[in-house]
């Protein structure tokens, strides 16, 4: 393909948003069989698919989807651009494409990012979460500018990139008032035979976890493993076992949960990075985040 046709990428770009060619046709106010015909021959430039039929509906293809992701943002930039030319808008602010495996809990996601919200100069913060090590292919391609992360970038990744620590912190225990009053005395050997809800094996928490309970001969009866962290402090809210967290976000989980402090393990350690592919960082919403999360977050 020498040269992109942007009138079908436009076209394209609306079928994909509206999720079908009557709607894009309605919007643009031009037949269908044209719209057809325009992304046939967008289709033909690229020598690839972007959609496919389930029914009676269209789907974007795997590659499709990649299409549509640079369109939405090429168009958004546009959008900006004619704010610009009309005196709408005072120029285009930052963005910062920031990206968070699925395993991070979400209350520390939160306090990490809350920084990039807060600059003087205003900042669009765009957030992708999924598994590391995606992420981390999305950012040695600079599609992301960082991937913020409680496991470092190791030696054996084929990514080129750097870890900026952000801080390090103990791991809490919470449950409901019951079992927290219950479990609660001569923590942490109460925990034997406890009911206890525990994030999947795939995580640092759970195993540094495992090394610490191993460590002290202490075995806990799990009655549930979760995938989202979320989940199991809602789990845990309704008194169905007690459940770890990391320790920087204790007052939010008790907060957010209404759950209440079981005990405190420093010897379990949750490690928190910002990776980036620059040794430097420059990025001023990154740099708002590491220093703040230095400073006050892991103070």
């Amino acid at each position: 393909m020498d040269s992109l046709n942007y009138h079908h990428l436009h076209y394209f770009w609306l079928v994909a948003r509206e999720g079908s060619i009557a709607r894009a046709a309605t919007e643009l106010e031009l037949s269908r069989p044209t719209i057809s015909t325009q992304i046939r021959q967008l289709e033909a430039s690229m020598g690839r698919k972007l959609f496919e039929r389930s029914g009676r509906n269209l789907v974007l293809t795997e590659f499709g989807q990649t299409i549509f992701h640079y369109a939405d943002e090429i168009f958004s930039i546009g959008r900006e651009l004619r704010e610009v030319v009309r005196g709408d808008a005072g120029g285009r602010p930052e963005r910062l494409v920031v990206g968070t495996p699925e395993v991070l809990p979400k209350l520390v996601t939160h306090q990490l990012l809350k920084p990039a919200f807060e600059l003087s100069e205003p900042t669009q913060v765009v957030c992708h979460e999924g598994a590391l090590d995606d992420l981390l292919a999305e950012l040695a391609v600079h599609r992301l500018d960082v991937v913020l992360s409680d496991t470092p970038l190791g030696s054996t990744t084929h990514v080129r990139g750097f870890n900026h620590l952000l801080g390090e912190c103990g791991v809490s225990f919470f449950a409901g008032p019951d079992l927290a009053r219950k479990y609660r005395r001569r923590f942490p050997q109460s925990l034997n035979d406890a009911p206890v809800l525990v994030p999947m094996s795939r995580t640092s928490l759970r195993r540094e976890l495992e090394r610490w309970l191993d460590t002290e001969d202490i075995h806990p009866r799990i009655v549930g493993e979760f995938d989202d962290t979320a989940l199991m402090k809602v789990f845990g809210q309704d008194g169905f076992g007690i459940f770890p967290a990391p320790s920087s976000i204790e007052k939010d989980v008790c907060t957010q949960y209404n759950v209440r402090l079981v005990g405190h393990v420093e010897a379990v350690r949750e490690r928190y990075y910002a990776i980036t592919v620059n040794r430097k960082l420059k990025h001023p919403a990154v740099v708002a985040i590491c220093e703040a999360a230095r400073g006050e977050m892991f103070e």
